[in-house]
């Protein structure tokens, strides 16, 4: 019998190939001139960056030209499994006509591959054991219904879906956390605090606002980031290795450096280190 493949293989599926898309981040989303992006843009819509090719034309030079929000984006694999799967290759520009459908599409199957990227991950860690068999036939619930085609997909009852893998994801999280002793701080606002010399290991911080925290140095254990906001957050010299649900995304959005230790599945941003990320 083969060994299993390791985590980051397992969610190779769930990370954004913009080869294989057309575009659809930059035309299905507005836009609003801010610190994020540099122009307003209207929903469906195609930015003035994108080329013929379905290329962004300063993917290099994005933070330089004003869109720090296009390099924190990130689809989970939903834009080309919409291009490649449900419209089966046809795209907004050759077929106008399928525009609208993809563009509602897009942030349903995002949702959806978030979950399978959690659920994934709950279905291997060692310390939820008793909830693995759970965890993978929730997965292959929500698999079933990513592979719906258009009009299936934009009638889900995509709440109440969340709702369950929110529910299995808590259970894990206390199986996983068993044992610490650090506060539980689910959706409390720790906006711009100095949190150096507090004890995160395995500390529930579900839906937390970290936004500018400071968190230089820090061992957070197995603490629960689901959903935590980390805009800003100062994660340089931070061990992030063994977090639960922790998202690129959420890495993304957040100042990490050479120091910073991430989970093998999630990638260290190139804004971090200089390097321009492939595409």
């Amino acid at each position: 019998m083969p060994s299993p493949l390791p985590l980051a293989d397992d969610r190779a599926h769930l990370r954004a190939d913009c080869s294989r898309c057309a575009g659809l981040c930059c035309v299905a989303p507005a836009f609003a001139a801010s610190a994020d992006f540099a122009i307003d843009k209207p929903a469906g819509t195609p930015c003035v960056h994108l080329a013929g090719d379905f290329r962004c034309g300063i993917h290099d030079r994005l933070r330089e030209h004003g869109f720090p929000g296009c390099t924190v984006f990130d689809c989970f694999g939903a834009g080309q499994r919409i291009t490649q799967e449900t419209f089966g290759g046809r795209s907004w520009r050759e077929a106008p006509e399928l525009g609208r459908a993809q563009f509602a599409v897009l942030p349903v199957v995002r949702q959806l591959h978030e979950m399978l990227w959690h659920l994934t991950e709950a279905g291997e860690l060692p310390a939820a054991a008793p909830l693995s068999a759970e965890a993978d036939r929730l997965r292959a619930e929500v698999e079933r219904a990513a592979t719906g085609d258009a009009a299936e997909l934009a009638a889900l009852d995509l709440g109440a879906l969340r709702g369950r893998v929110g529910e299995l994801l808590g259970r894990v999280s206390e199986l996983a956390r068993a044992g610490s002793r650090a506060r539980d701080r689910r959706g409390a606002d720790l906006v711009g605090r100095d949190l150096r010399r507090t004890d995160l290991r395995g500390a529930g911080l579900r839906g937390a606002y970290l936004i500018g925290a400071d968190l230089r140095g820090v061992d957070l254990g197995a603490a629960d980031l689901l959903g935590a906001d980390l805009r800003g957050t100062d994660v340089r010299g931070a061990d992030l290795s063994r977090c639960l649900f922790l998202t690129q995304p959420q890495v993304s959005a957040a100042r990490g450096d050479a120091r910073t230790r991430l989970p093998a599945a999630v990638r260290r941003p190139a804004h971090w280190t200089g390097r321009v990320p492939p595409r």
